[in-house]
């Protein structure tokens, strides 16, 4: 036969010491019901807790909650999508608005008066725009407009109107 434990050698020694086995189970049974007691208190707090979380302040369940905010956030997520949108159709139309503007007043004739003529630079922020030139003279007045793309004109410019240009480009 094999090499085993004889089991006759432990209930033997159990027989002989009965008193002490008893003594052993019966702590083990009394640290277990301790532990198992502590277990529950644990879970009993813990119960209360959760049912305390998952009912909200005012009595709502706490999923109804959350579920009420993250609608809330989709709802405002569409909203800052549109914000959005709205801000870069301003961008583009604010691009395109007048943004700089130069003024030079100037005496066309000599002998005439004083700084009656003028030329006005009206740019967006492209530096696109047009110039208005006015020539004050005796007998007449001229208004000219030209178109500007770039800071650039396709009709030749005069000094003052140039110097609007400028102007207008530095604001």
């Amino acid at each position: 036969m094999g090499q085993g434990i004889d089991l006759s050698i432990v209930a033997t020694f159990i027989t002989n010491n009965i008193h002490y086995v008893i003594l052993v189970m019966t702590v083990l049974l009394l640290f277990s019901l301790v532990v198992f007691i502590n277990i529950n208190m644990k879970l009993s707090h813990m119960n209360k807790r959760y049912k305390k979380l998952m009912t909200g302040m005012d009595g709502s369940n706490i999923e109804r909650i959350l579920m009420a905010h993250i609608d809330e956030v989709r709802e405002l997520v569409k909203k800052v999508d549109q914000l959005e949108a709205e801000n870069k159709r301003m961008d583009i139309l604010s691009k395109k608005a007048v943004q700089k503007v130069g003024v030079v007043r100037f005496s066309a004739f000599e002998g005439i008066g004083s700084d009656l003529s003028y030329a006005v630079a009206v740019l967006d922020y492209n530096n696109n725009g047009v110039v208005f030139s006015s020539i004050f003279g005796r007998e007449d007045s001229r208004t000219y407009a030209k178109p500007i793309i770039d800071c650039k004109s396709t009709y030749l410019l005069t000094d003052e109107e140039k110097s609007a240009i400028e102007q207008a480009i530095k604001k």
